[in-house]
């Protein structure tokens, strides 16, 4: 598996506008439909009537001036048609900004559901080749900046081209040939625009990548703040940071000099096309064309109705290429395979005994690099192994094959004659308590976080649970008790008084297998002399895997491996591997 960091530019799609990513988020409107049907009348609507007030002042102009007896009534009513016009001008556009606004926010809500939902699924392995930082960014800033895009200029793109089209189709028939003597210069400007954009999208994908390093740095360095100032990197990882955040400004300012030709590239365009206009007209009325004044006035109000919507286009050119770079984002995450799930028949394991069996199995992160190698072993029910053996050797790896945190390459691991892979990831995990060498606590109170994983079970029966590890004696330290609230990763908590919590936590579940990933190495000895006492009873009758670099955590374990070179190269009780003086023994020598 690639792996990726926060100085490493993530490469995602190509420099090209990818309109399959587009389809998909627009196609989140089709169980919207009546509410954008009805927000689509009302834009027709809003549209058509800012495009009556041209008609009414070439008919004053024209017919109705200068005021006479006959006259006086026709122009009354064109001005009250002017006055309501404008009411109408002013409402319309609320409701159907009112009805989009929901229609986007709807969208963006599911969007956030969905690739919430779908990180919850995704493997290990997905979070082991990229920072935490580049996951957060896209459920977060990215989907922020797309919502903007849906609330706001999703809807005026829409208004635009409405309102384009329409004032074209007037302008044609108040003068064909002013319109053809404009659009001479809108095509020129249109094409010139979307040659910018072109340069701006693939700015944007590089500015996305930017940005996700410099995110990648930030969370990095918040959850690591004690160990960087307790190494004194503070200053180093300003020096980091200011990098980051340069290679991200200057790619901005890239964006931001070629955005900035939009508007002297349009305008340059627009105002030769208006310029020729002026001339034509001029030409026409200085030739005789009869009641050619209200129609040049009426024309040129409805050239200055098309210059707002082509302005805007140009802006929403220059989203739409921030947007699409962000949707390759957030769907190469929704779209990431979800490699360990329910097969479509999976069994789900019951009256579990805990008998474990570990068939020729051969696994590697890496392509090509094995951490175990035709690995056999075979666990009986109620029986305690214990894995030592150097770092990187694949003690922590075989038990996370068992918990499917992983997928074996080859060969199959079975829980009570069951392949894992064949059982309900549900029930699977139900049987396996897990307690890790750094224990993760959650904001809420030290019941809840007891409580975590068990749902239904009552506050005596955590309560139960803690007594049982010692873990009431976490709680007495402070006023509430178990009613506690911790902060965020129980800050205030020694490390030993978290694993307490997550000791509790395993106790309360009460699986039938158990696994013990250098759970007691944060824990000081008297601490760890308790639990030792604790987990004889907690453990009686349960499978057991025990990963340990102290030694003396294991000595009455029923059997103790020694992993290395991809499989099992010692194995007895302490005393067997004691006697014959290997690596076991040497192991022992040197603690």
């Amino acid at each position: 598996m690639k792996r990726n960091t926060y100085y490493m530019d993530e490469v995602v799609g190509t420099d090209k506008v990818d309109i399959k990513y587009l389809r998909r988020i627009l196609s989140r409107i089709a169980p919207r439909k009546k509410l954008f049907i009805l927000a689509l009348i009302l834009l027709a609507a809003s549209s058509v009537v800012a495009l009556v007030p041209p008609i009414l002042i070439r008919m004053i102009v024209n017919d109705a001036l200068p005021m006479s007896e006959g006259r006086t009534q026709k122009l009354v009513l064109l001005l009250v048609g002017l006055g309501v016009s404008g009411v109408l001008t002013a409402l319309l556009p609320y409701f159907h900004r009112l009805i989009m606004g929901t229609i986007g926010h709807g969208i963006i809500r599911d969007v956030r559901r969905e690739i919430f939902a779908h990180l919850q699924e995704l493997p290990f392995e997905y979070y082991d080749t990229r920072p935490a930082g580049k996951i957060s960014i896209r459920v977060t800033e990215y989907i922020n900046e797309l919502a903007d895009f849906f609330t706001d200029y999703l809807l005026n793109f829409i208004v635009d081209l409405l309102k384009l089209a329409v004032a074209t189709v007037f302008m044609l028939c108040l003068s064909p040939v002013l319109t053809a003597v404009v659009y001479a210069a809108v095509i020129p400007m249109v094409i010139s625009v979307f040659l910018i954009k072109k340069a701006v999208r693939a700015l944007f994908r590089k500015h996305r990548a930017k940005n996700s390093n410099r995110n990648a740095f930030i969370v990095e360095s918040i959850t690591g703040e004690r160990v960087i100032k307790q190494f004194n990197r503070s200053a180093y990882n300003r020096t980091v940071y200011r990098d980051l955040q340069e290679d991200s400004a200057s790619t901005w300012m890239k964006i931001v000099r070629r955005n900035e030709l939009n508007a002297p590239v349009s305008e340059v365009f627009w105002n030769a096309g208006i310029l020729a206009m002026y001339a034509v007209a001029i030409a026409l009325i200085a030739g005789g064309a009869s009641a050619m004044a209200g129609t040049v006035i009426a024309f040129l109000l409805y050239v200055n109705l098309c210059a707002e919507p082509l302005l805007q286009l140009a802006a929403v050119m220059q989203q739409l290429a921030q947007v699409s770079a962000n949707l390759e984002r957030i769907y190469e995450t929704v779209d990431a395979p979800v490699s360990i799930r329910d097969k479509e028949n999976a069994v789900v394991l019951k009256n579990v005994e805990g008998r474990v069996d570990y068939c020729d199995v051969t696994f590697g992160y890496e392509e090509g690099i094995h951490v175990l190698e035709h690995f056999d072993l075979h666990v009986r029910a109620g029986e305690k192994i214990a894995l030592v053996g150097p770092t990187g050797a694949g003690k922590t790896t075989v038990v996370n094959l068992l918990t499917r945190f992983y997928d074996v390459g080859e060969g199959k691991i079975t829980v009570d004659g069951v392949d894992v892979r064949d059982a309900t990831l549900r029930s699977l995990r139900k049987e396996i308590g897990v307690l890790m060498q750094e224990p993760f606590l959650f904001k809420g109170t030290i019941l809840d976080n007891i409580r975590y994983g068990t749902e239904g079970a009552t506050d005596e029966e955590c309560i139960a649970a803690a007594e049982a590890i010692y873990c009431d004696r976490v709680a007495s330290r402070f006023a509430e008790g178990y009613a506690h609230e911790l902060g965020e990763r129980g800050d205030e908590l020694s490390a030993g008084e978290k694993q307490l919590i997550s000791f509790a936590r395993v106790v309360l579940k009460d699986p039938r297998i158990v696994i013990l990933d250098e759970a007691t190495s944060s824990i000081d000895s008297e601490t760890e002399l308790l639990i030792q006492q604790a987990l004889d009873r907690i453990l009686a009758g349960k499978t057991a895997f025990i990963v340990a670099h102290r030694l003396s955590t294991i000595r009455k374990a029923d059997r103790i491996l020694f992993i290395e070179g991809g499989g099992i190269a010692e194995e007895g009780s302490h005393e067997e591997l004691m006697a014959r003086g290997g690596r076991y023994f040497a192991l022992n020598q040197r603690e």
